[in-house]
């Protein structure tokens, strides 16, 4: 008669450690009802009882016993197998990868960026080394290799021969002199048209603007001219950019220090900032034009403060015409020189700075960051 499989007889310590698993639990499920399928077997339960109490195969269950019977405690913890042999090899996932971060149009493919399926069929029939893998099994590869889908981000080298002598004397100008310097640029083109924004509103009840877009108005720049030291921003609208214009701010920056002593104002390139007769009106006047590099008008301190102009008084808003939008910029501006350290004006400026630096990664003022080695 075959005798019914069961546990040998369990020693004081197997004992205690069984009992205290099954009373206190643990972590690992499989531990878990491996250890109550031994308790219950040295308690006398059959096969068929233990099954049904474990809502296990009874194969299973006698497999577990025999191992018990054979090594002892070491049968709780499963020993897995690994799974599934790998269809990839080191080599083979190298490149996939390197194929997912190659340009489309330099393997022959008529497209400039891949999808899972392009990238997919191009594996599977690339003459020579065909590779065979799952849609799911690439993502998994490429996420893996911390290769995820972004978007593409341009950026312009400033070809600039003085790039570091320019920045040196901006910022110069900005640490050692910040009471005398002085920045100007354009903002705009400012068109007539409803401009979406944010702001608070209940929950699922924005507030509207008419989706009204012909533009009959033409536009206007605004012409802004930013104190440093006194951290004071002015400036008017005009309808078009141009050497006068830009004489005409030089002149109210000048009346700003009628002292007589030289102040600094840092420029871009515009060709209007670089009349002959603004230069030498700038000489005898005693007033020093800082241009920034060529592509790093980043470099102005003003740009800055063109980021709080185009959140408070553009964004959210519908003007009617020129005249009621120039005079919410200048009431903006009255408001904005009042409060100059108000919270929501440093936050935006910091939000601005941060957002014209983001592509170079470049200290606000200075020069560009050295790269890494």
């Amino acid at each position: 008669m075959t005798q019914p499989v069961k546990v040998r007889r369990l020693t004081d310590q197997e004992g205690q450690k069984l009992q205290r698993i099954v009373r206190r639990g643990t972590m690992s499920t499989v531990r878990y009802r491996r250890a109550m399928i031994l308790l219950a077997s040295a308690g006398g339960n059959t096969v068929p009882v233990i099954a049904r109490l474990v809502q296990a195969d009874e194969d299973t269950v006698r497999d577990v016993i025999h191992r018990f019977n054979e090594i002892g405690l070491a049968c709780l913890d499963p020993q897995w197998a690994g799974g599934r042999p790998r269809l990839l090899s080191p080599d083979d996932e190298d490149f996939v990868a390197a194929t997912a971060t190659t340009r489309p149009a330099k393997l022959g493919q008529p497209f400039t960026r891949w999808s899972i399926r392009k990238l997919l069929d191009y594996l599977r029939r690339l003459p020579g080394r065909a590779i065979t893998i799952g849609r799911e099994a690439l993502r998994t590869l490429l996420a893996r290799r911390q290769i995820t889908f972004q978007r593409t981000k341009t950026w312009k080298q400033s070809p600039d021969p003085d790039f570091d002598a320019k920045l040196d004397q901006i910022e110069y100008a900005l640490t050692q002199r910040p009471e005398r310097t002085f920045a100007f640029d354009e903002f705009g083109p400012l068109g007539i048209r409803p401009t979406a924004g944010t702001g608070w509103a209940p929950q699922g009840e924005p507030d509207r603007l008419p989706a009204t877009y012909h533009r009959t108005h033409g536009v206007t720049y605004f012409h802004g001219c930013y104190s440093v030291g006194d951290d004071l921003l002015w400036g008017v609208n005009h309808r078009r950019k141009g050497s006068n214009h830009t004489w005409a701010a030089l002149k109210s920056i000048r009346a700003a220090r009628p002292d007589g002593a030289p102040i600094y104002v840092i420029l871009d390139n515009l060709s209007a900032h670089k009349n002959r007769r603004i230069r030498a009106w700038a000489t005898k006047h005693k007033v020093m034009l800082l241009f920034t590099p060529t592509y790093a008008s980043w470099a102005n301190p003003i740009e800055a403060h063109f980021g709080p102009l185009r959140q408070f008084t553009l964004a959210n808003s519908n003007h009617p015409n020129h005249t009621v939008q120039t005079r919410a910029l200048h009431a903006y501006l009255r408001w904005r020189n009042t409060h100059a350290r108000h919270p929501d004006v440093l936050a935006a400026q910091r939000r601005e700075r941060a957002r014209v630096r983001s592509e170079k990664g470049i200290r606000w003022g200075g020069r560009p960051l050295a790269p890494a080695a």
